[in-house]
């Protein structure tokens, strides 16, 4: 049992952190600037993901990109 290798990388503190930053960017690009704030946050989410914080990096990923249309759609309402 001990001598079974896995494919998927360990989480390392540097994932955790990216997936946090990029839950925190997906909050900024919700109430500031969605493409500055929603495309790094995005790419941290990634990150996350990738280092190690499968399922959270994941998530912070996709609240990124669901902040970026969300606060699109509510900026062309009060415009339009």
């Amino acid at each position: 049992m001990a001598n079974i290798h896995s494919t998927a990388r360990p989480r390392t503190n540097a994932a955790r952190i990216c997936t946090i930053v990029g839950f925190v960017f997906a909050v900024l690009a919700l109430l500031l600037n969605p493409l500055i704030f929603g495309v790094i946050g995005l790419v941290l989410g990634i990150v996350g993901a990738v280092l190690g914080d499968k399922p959270l990096g994941w998530y912070a990923a996709a609240a990124n990109v669901v902040a970026i249309f969300l606060s699109l759609l509510i900026v062309n309402a009060i415009v339009n």
